[in-house]
């Protein structure tokens, strides 16, 4: 469920060094070359520039519109929400991210400008993450377990209504936060129209051994290299992780696959661009998901289906990439079908893998406009 930062800190590095080092080539050595902080302040004037620009573009024009950044008093902390919308009468649709402490309000403005027409939604920096860890600092560490952010989930939401006007409001979740998710919607569903999963958690017990198998599967039928390394490192569980291991490699291939590479180093670029964005932001998320990881992953490697819930008072509905080789499809699918709730439906994005939400937002937006709007209408 965590995603690994170094890569995204080596390709910023290699992408600024890049950077200096072709402006070294492009000039004849006539004079002293310029000092990297005279080209990373050039650097920052064109992120300032393109920050702006994206700010005005993608600004909330609309009379009925709700476009607010701020902290909010959670848990007895602060933490960090955003809540944008074209139009206050839509339903709220509350966002909750992965990691655990992957935060996505910093790199989402464009990929959720689309949902923003259909409904107000709200992304919330988890305790432990982002702009929140900013605020309270690592002190916060020995408060970081699942029980207390599930509760913190309900204060947010109970926030919401109280601050937005609402009776309930959906919430979508993704893969380390759909833990989060689904058992906020257990405790609470006076609170929630409907509970939406992708990247869904079913069995952290099974989840590398299905993936391994669907990963060996997938690799027989066309990649002889990724068939070579799995088959080097064979099933899990593996002893340890070092370069090269057996999770590494799990990892390299699921992200292959899935496309996934692009979009996660894609996700920097957006982090640099967004409106009121800073590389602040980009340390802090890498910071979020270190300290978050060491206390929440030792937290939820034996979570199962009777842990998340097996029985809901409210629509759940799963939204999976079909092929999702870290939070495997056919678990998720098989722990819907397990549950008893009063309507439930499993959609398969089409072409999407784990982060089948922001790498098919377009069609997941739709399938939350056929299905879940209109339960949060009353049609």
């Amino acid at each position: 469920m965590i995603r690994w930062i170094f890569p995204c800190y080596l390709s910023l590095f290699c992408f600024c060094s890049g950077t200096f080092g072709q402006a070294g080539k492009d000039q004849q050595p006539t004079s002293t070359p310029p000092s990297v902080d005279t080209e990373y302040r050039k650097f920052d004037d064109l992120a300032s520039f393109l920050r702006n620009r994206n700010a005005q573009e993608y600004a909330i024009s609309s009379p009925k519109g709700i476009d607010e950044s701020q902290f909010v008093t959670i848990g007895g902390i602060d933490q960090w929400i955003t809540i944008r919308g074209w139009d206050r009468d839509n339903p709220v649709l509350l966002f909750l991210h992965g990691g655990p402490g992957d935060v996505t309000n910093p790199w989402t403005f464009a990929l959720f400008a689309p949902w923003e027409k259909q409904f107000t939604v709200v992304q919330w920096d988890q305790r432990g993450a982002g702009r929140t860890l900013r605020k309270s600092g690592p002190a916060v560490a020995a408060t970081i377990t699942v029980d207390r952010m599930v509760q913190d989930g309900i204060e947010l939401t109970e926030h919401l209504r109280k601050h937005l006007g609402k009776e309930k409001i959906i919430v979508v979740a993704h893969s380390f936060g759909s833990i989060l998710g689904v058992r906020m919607a257990r405790a609470r569903p006076d609170l929630f129209y409907a509970y939406v999963g992708t990247g869904q958690v079913a069995d952290a017990t099974k989840n590398y051994f299905v993936a391994y198998d669907a990963l060996l599967k997938k690799a027989k039928a066309g990649n002889q290299q990724a068939f070579d390394e799995l088959s080097r490192v064979g099933p899990p569980p593996y002893a340890s992780q070092p370069p090269g291991g057996g999770y590494a490699v799990q990892r390299k291939w699921a992200n292959a696959f899935e496309g996934a590479d692009e979009f996660l180093y894609g996700t920097i670029g957006l982090a640099l661009v967004a409106p009121g964005n800073s590389v602040r932001d980009i340390n802090d998320s890498a910071d979020g998901q270190m300290l978050s990881g060491d206390r929440l992953v030792p937290q939820t490697k034996s979570i199962g289906p009777a842990d998340l819930g097996l029985e809901f008072s409210i629509p759940i509905f799963v939204f999976q990439g079909e092929e999702d080789f870290t939070t495997p499809t056919a678990l998720a699918q098989h722990y819907l079908e397990s549950i008893k709730a009063p309507r439930k439906a499993f959609v398969s994005i089409s072409g999407g893998g784990h982060f089948a939400v922001f790498m098919r937002s377009d069609q997941f937006l739709k399938e939350l406009v056929a299905r879940v709007r209109p339960v949060a209408l009353g049609h």
